[in-house]
Parts: structure tokens; C-alpha cells; sequence
């Protein structure tokens, strides 16, 4: 049975919550119905709902925005609604922005890793609505790496960022509506007046986009074009934060590569190997990026392949890596500049102790310290059996 995400139940309700309401809409291109509606034209031709504004987050509403391009605030051409910018100088709505609105609605795909901005986006969104007095409707969506397992210790002080901006695991294992529910639960979004819309017939043992029954894909930002890159940012996008290296942005496999021009990829492959992680296969492989540090130029490392999403600690893949090159591939400098590393990872004690030449399994144990803790601590906040 198919997974129905919540914009679609709330369709099949005749989208009765929302009528006589004046709608702002929060949204970007993974905002559509299992037909492909966009869910902007969807409420915008809806009897009873009077849909007067658009919110962007990162990439813009139809997603064609470069990742960290500065999103403007402009006119929407097909519907011809303000679209205001919630990525840019201003992060949560404003008063101005909220003038005249009843309700927001969200509906946003998120790929349920920390450092994804939508995360922080929906946080900033509630705060601000929490602090104009303005209710918020999260229409759910499935998480592609699935809600059972999770990875990463939570934020520490002093390295809260827009992709890092709340202290959740890194691999949170939850949807945007319970994340929504976490934030509001534990706090860090002031008194806001949030529901949830809940996906029908998802569970949480679901993980991998084919699971949820043949839901449309549409990228969720340039460099998500495929649900394999939605699985393998976990894997390699920390890792990914460092100039120093290239993870194929540029190539038909974003996020799928870890090397550089100097790398022994059969070397680097055979290292990755001995560690006998789950679920997880490295190939010998050459890219040339078309954008990056290395723009250009013949990459050798390994290709990534998850071959168990079920079994496999995805966000390892990032340490993993970054241990084999300092084995296979000595003359690589990975913190020559340390880029969003800390930031991603949310403390400087990875990088520490990779530089203190700690072991594979102790790089992955100081990022993962404290998941177990999270995990739990989530469990008031969940949706899905």
C-alpha cells in the first residue's frame, strides 16, 4: 500500500481545515500531490481557500535556486502571489510577511539529516509564527532514510548554524512533522500552536523511497537529483564540507564519490573494505567534477553504493572515508581548511580526534556519542508505528 503524504490527505478532506482561511503557504517544489500537482496550484484553485502568499526556503520555491545562493523575495509568474524569502537576510517571517494571514501551511521533502536546511527553516517558521500568534499546519512527508535508525550526537554550544541550528542527532530518524513536534515539545520555538497532518500508512520501519509505494520524486535542491543522492548525502556530506576533497557534486552522482586527483583508487577501496561496515560497498572509480575544488580535473577514488539502507550507519561512511584517506592516501591534507566540517558535525571533537590519528572506530564513536540518548528522548514526539 502506497504511503499518502499529508498534503494529500488533507486534499481527500476537501481541505476543509483551511476554508475561509486566508493561507500563507511555506513550499518548494516537493511540494506536490501523488498526481504531480504543485501543491501551490493546487490550493490556489481550491474552493473554500484563499491562498495569498508563498514562503521560500533554501533553492527557492521551484527549486531552481544554487545551494547556499541567497533566496530574494520577488512574484511568483504562475500565480502571481508575493513569494517572500525565508533564506536570505531574514530567516523566519516577519510581521510584514505575515500581515493578513490566518494560517501557514507547510509542505516541504526533507532527507532527514541535521544539516539539511529545511530542518532549520521549519524551526525558524514556527518561531516565527509562534512569536505573531499565528497557528502552523505541517503537512507530513516520508523521511528517505527511514525513522528507525539513528546517528550523530546532538549540537554542541557554540556551534549552532543554520545547518546546524538545533540540537537534534544528525541522522534524527524522524519526518518534519515529528520534528515539528519535537522542537515545540522540547522547547525551542517559543508557545507556537502547531499540528500535524500525518502521512497515511507510513511506519517507521520504511526506509529507501521505493518503500513508500511508488510516491513521484522530485529533486529536493540541485544537488538531490535522485533518491540515491537523498540516501548518500548522509553517507558523504559531512566528509563533503572540506575543499579538500571531491564527493562527485558536478557529476550525474552527486554526493556517490570521495577522492582527489592523487588518490590510489584501488588502495583507497581496499582500506574502505577492511572495515567491514553494513550494508555499505565502495568501488574503485575516476570523475571529473564540473564544479568544486577540483572542476575539471580526473578524480580517482571510490564510488559508494548503500546496499542496505536497513543495516547500514549511513553517516559512518563519512568517517570511514575520511580514515582510508589518511591510510591510503597520506599526502591528502583533508583539514587544510576545515570549510562547514564543525559546523555539519556540530562540534570541533571529530575533527580532534581525527587529527590525533584516533582509530576508525573511535572518529565514529566521538560523532556518534549520545545518539542512543537522543533516540529515546524522541520517542513522546513520534507519529509512526
Amino acid at each position: 500500500m502506497s504511503v499518502t503524504p499529508g498534503i494529500a490527505v488533507l486534499l481527500a478532506q476537501g481541505f476543509n481545515r483551511l476554508h475561509g482561511l486566508k493561507v500563507g503557504l511555506v513550499t518548494n517544489a516537493t511540494g506536490i500531490l501523488p498526481d504531480g500537482t504543485s501543491t501551490v496550484d493546487a490550493l490556489a484553485k481550491a474552493d473554500g481557500v484563499k491562498l495569498v502568499a508563498l514562503f521560500a526556503p533554501e533553492h527557492g520555491v521551484r527549486g531552481d535556486v544554487p545551494a547556499g545562493k541567497y533566496v530574494a523575495t520577488y512574484t511568483d509568474k504562475r500565480t502571481g502571489l508575493p513569494v517572500y524569502s525565508l533564506y536570505g537576510k531574514t530567516k523566519s517571517p516577519t510581521a510584514a510577511m505575515l500581515k493578513g494571514i490566518d494560517v501557514l501551511l507547510f509542505d516541504i521533502q526533507d532527507i532527514g539529516c541535521r544539516s539539511y536546511t529545511y530542518l532549520s527553516t521549519l524551526g525558524a517558521v514556527i518561531s516565527g509564527a509562534a512569536k505573531h500568534g499565528i497557528p502552523i499546519i505541517v503537512c507530513d512527508r516520508p523521511n528517505p532514510v527511514g525513522g528507525l535508525r539513528v546517528e550523530g550526537r546532538t549540537v554542541s554550544p557554540g556551534y549552532v548554524t543554520f545547518i546546524s541550528r538545533y540540537p537534534l542527532a544528525y541522522r534524527h530518524g524522524m519526518t518534519l512533522g515529528e520534528c515539528a513536534r519535537w522542537l515545540v515539545g522540547r522547547g525551542h520555538v517559543g508557545k507556537a500552536d502547531v499540528s500535524v497532518v500525518p502521512c497515511a500508512n507510513l511506519t517507521r520501519d520504511m526506509a529507501g523511497w521505493d518503500a513508500f509505494g511508488g510516491l513521484p520524486w522530485v529533486p529536493t535542491s540541485p544537488n538531490i537529483p535522485t533518491t540515491e543522492a537523498a540516501v548518500l548525502y548522509a553517507a558523504t556530506g559531512i566528509i563533503g564540507e572540506l575543499p579538500a576533497v571531491s564527493i562527485g557534486i558536478g557529476t550525474n552522482a552527486p554526493f556517490g564519490y570521495c577522492g582527489t586527483p592523487s588518490v590510489n583508487a584501488d588502495k583507497l577501496a581496499d582500506t574502505l573494505s577492511g572495515y567491514g561496515l553494513a550494508g555499505v560497498a565502495f568501488e574503485p572509480a575516476t570523475w571529473t567534477p564540473r564544479k568544486g575544488s577540483f572542476a575539471g580535473k580526473s578524480c580517482r577514488g571510490v564510488r559508494v553504493r548503500v546496499t542496505d539502507l536497513r543495516v547500514a550507519e549511513v553517516c559512518r561512511v563519512n568517517f570511514a572515508l575520511l580514515c582510508a584517506l589518511r591510510t591510503a592516501a597520506p599526502t591528502v591534507k583533508p583539514f587544510a581548511s576545515v570549510g562547514l566540517f564543525d559546523a555539519a558535525c556540530g562540534t570541533n571533537a571529530v575533527r580532534k580526534a581525527f587529527l590525533a590519528d584516533a582509530s576508525e572506530p573511535d572518529v565514529w564513536g566521538t560523532f556518534n556519542a549520545g545518539a542512543d540518548a537522543f533516540a529515546a528522548g524522541r520517542k513522546p514526539y513520534l507519529l509512526y508505528p
